[in-house]
This record gives C-alpha cells, structure tokens and sequence, in this order.
C-alpha cells in the first residue's frame, strides 16, 4: 500500500503514479516527469567549453612540446595550464588562492572542457615560473593567424574609407609592476619614492581588425622607437603611430620603400620650408595649413609633408595640432582621418585593462608576468572572435561582463547572447542547477 504520507512526498519530488493491477491486487509505479524548459538556449557544454572551441588541443600539446613545456609533466600538461590561466583571467581573479577555490568549486564543469584536476596554488605558480612564455605567445599568434579574416571581415570595426585596410598603428601602454627588479621602470612612486617598475607593452594592430598581429614586451624605460621596423612593411602600406617615434632615418627606409607614414608633430623641431599654403573655409576662416620641410640630420635629408588643422573636441578648447607625412599625394582630410584612426590602439590598451587582471600578477618572475599578459591577450582575442560572430551589437564591456557571469552555465552561447533579455532569469535559475541529461 502507499501511505498518504510517502504520496506527499514523491508527488512534491516529481514523481507521479501509475496504477496497475496483477494477481496479486493493485500496483503503484512512481515515474520521474522530465520537463523540457521552453528556453532553446541550454547546451550541453558550459560556456567556456564553446568559448575555448577555437583552440585545438593537440595543436596546443604540439607547440608546448616545441618549447620544452611536457618534459617530466605527470598531469598538468600546456593545455591544462593555458586553459586554467584563461579561466582566471576572464574570472578576473586576482591571487592563486581565489583560482583554486573558484575551480574546485566548478570541478566537475571543468571535466566537459578537459581538465580532469584542479591544480595546487603551488603546481600552478612552478608552472608560471617554468614553463615558456613562448608557448603562449605561439598560441596566441595561431589563434590569431587562423581568425584574423574574421576580425577583418567584421563591418561594425570597418568603416568604408578605401585605406582601412592598408593602415597599422603602432603604440605601446606601460604596466605598472610592484617591483624595479625585473623591468626597468621610469620615475618614482609619488609617496615613497621607490623606484617604479614596468613592463611596457609594444603592440601593432590593423585599423580593421581591432586586435594586435604584433606584440613585443621591454622594459617602461625602452624608447618606443625600436618597435618601429621598416623592413617589416610592403609598398603601399600605411603606418600611424605617435610622436615618440619620430626616426628620420627609419622614415627615409620607409619612404624608399613605398610605405606612407602620419604621425604627429614633436616641438622645437629644425627644418626647412620649402612650400607653405593656407587653406581657408567658407567663412573665410584658416581650416588647413600645408608645409613642405626638409629635415637634414646624420648625411639624411628627408623631405616630408606637415598638415596643421584645428581640433575641435566637444568640451575642450580648440587647439592647433600638426601632423607629419611622407605622402604628398592624399587629401588633407585624408591623412587628418588617418590619424584619428589612432584611437582604436588607444581603445584597445583601456579596453584589455578595464576588463582582465592586469593590477595583480600569479607570478614574481618575468616569465610569469609575460604568461598572464600573453594569456589576457588569448582571452581578448577570444571575446572579440565572440564580438563579432553575434548579431547583437554588444559592447566589449558588456560582453565580458556577463561572459564572467555565465562562463560556467550550460548555455548555448550564440543563441543566448544574441537573445538575451526574454528569459535571462529563468535560463539562470534553470541552468544553475545542473548540465541537461543526455
């Protein structure tokens, strides 16, 4: 018999009866109801499964074993270390400690993605210490390698100016370390007077693909200057970069090689004029002033254009800012929109420290620090990949918000960021329960 008591419970655990008869009188049968969530978002990988599903994992093994990075390893393997420190990374942590916790926490999530173990605050800072950054560098170059006609393909980063395509542009953004010891920093703590450290961070990337095809690492006191190297450009490419790379030598290679450079002007500099223009608006008011100068230094002459304009920038005053060139041929306004293209470099330094760990490092050791910046390089590339497969016009911001949020929730990842705010709460609250049975 079935009491009234054992009714109440199966009923409250889903259970639902089927009543039967046999030779030897009435029969119940309990049978589990399995409802399917109206909801089409759920899958039956976490998020950083299908974030991370660009990444080969015996291409990874390869380049780890190419770098040394297998020899005497029992189970934390390359690919167990990169995916550990991504997992950090977007998770925004901030010591080894919060990544062991938070990952035996999601220990039997992270089995769908490969890692079977979660590794010791001490494994994983030996492993920092010792394994090359060069394997991450590799991973990273690959990545991009195989994704960049993606990236570049991405309408909402292009615009429809014929050059987009031609332009690089070079800067570097400088990390603050805690120490002197390991890179070389450039003036003293305010309030003690220690001297800083930094490691400053070279990067070029192309106007339409928005994420670095070049990065090299050196210390904050390193002129940016070095970064700048000619041979590494094709006729008729264009290059923008800031002041701090004025090389009238590196210029004239540029030039002998067909390759156009806009840069903006240093103060006190010497040179001759040769032709000087005044282009005034219909008000009658100077819009453009157009220089041709010749700069001798060393045995080089380098003959160069300068574009001087009015930049007017809401809530600012108005300021004169000069512009320098080896090309004679673009409009004025091309080689001024040329330049203000320089704000994408700029964006994409801000946008890589508002939104990964960059404060505080998993390591003491130079290796170490390089790993967690190649690692944060891996992830950006990641979510901008995610940035631009999804219709939704999401900020990176955003993007990486929630990507933190549900990194972990069995979800499927297009589907649910491309629709997101019918059923937010209700695939939440379902999702967090368990992964979906198969």
């Amino acid at each position: 018999m079935v009491s009234a008591k054992n009714f109440g419970v199966n009923i409250k655990l889903g259970l639902i009866p089927f009543w039967g008869f046999s030779p030897f009188g009435y029969f119940c049968l309990w049978k589990k109801i399995i409802t399917m969530s109206k909801s089409t978002h759920f899958f039956g990988q976490p998020i950083y499964g299908q974030l991370i599903k660009s990444l080969d994992r015996e291409k990874i093994i390869e380049i780890s074993r190419k770098y040394g990075g297998e020899r005497y390893v029992k189970s934390f393997d390359g690919y167990t270390h990169l995916f550990t420190m991504l997992y950090a990374v977007i998770q925004r942590f901030d010591s080894l400690r919060e990544i062991e916790t938070s990952m035996t926490a999601e220990v039997r999530k992270l089995k769908h993605i490969g890692i079977d173990n979660v590794p010791k605050r001490s494994t994983l800072s030996d492993a920092n210490a010792r394994r090359s950054e060069k394997f991450f560098e590799e991973v990273y170059r690959d990545l991009y390698e195989k994704n960049k006609a993606i990236l570049s393909s991405d309408s909402r980063r292009n615009g429809s100016e014929g050059w987009i395509k031609r332009l690089r542009i070079i800067d570097s953004t400088t990390i603050t370390l805690f120490s002197n010891a390991i890179f070389k920093g450039v003036g003293r703590h305010p309030k003690t007077g220690k001297k800083k450290g930094g490691i400053k961070v070279h990067s070029v990337i192309y106007a339409n693909e928005g994420v670095p095809c070049d990065v090299q690492f050196t210390s904050a006191a390193t002129n940016d200057s070095f970064m700048l190297a000619p041979s590494h450009y094709n006729r008729n490419g264009i290059v923008a970069l800031d002041r701090a790379y004025i090389n009238y030598a590196k210029f004239e290679e540029l030039t002998d090689r067909g390759v156009v450079y806009v840069t903006k002007m240093k103060k006190h500099l010497n040179y001759e004029t040769l032709v000087d223009c005044m282009y005034n608006n219909p008000q009658g008011l100077v819009e453009y002033r157009e220089q041709v100068v010749v700069f001798r230094k060393d045995n080089i002459n380098h003959i160069a254009r300068i574009v001087t304009y009015v930049d007017i920038k809401e809530g600012r005053n108005p300021k004169l800012v000069s512009l320098l060139t080896n090309d004679f041929d673009m409009s004025l306004e091309t080689i001024v929109a040329i330049y203000r293209r320089r704000w994408q470099i700029e964006s994409l330094f801000k946008q890589i420290k508002q939104n990964f760990p960059l404060r505080y490092f998993y390591g003491e050791s130079a290796n170490a620090i390089k790993i967690q910046i190649w690692v944060t390089l891996i992830a950006n590339l990641l979510l901008s990949l995610l940035q631009s497969s999804i219709e939704r016009n999401w900020s990176f911001s955003e993007l990486a918000t929630i990507v933190r949020i549900v990194l972990m929730y069995y979800l499927n990842l297009e589907k649910f960021f491309n629709q997101p705010d019918a059923d937010f709460k209700k695939m939440l609250a379902e999702a967090a329960e368990s992964p979906p049975e198969s």
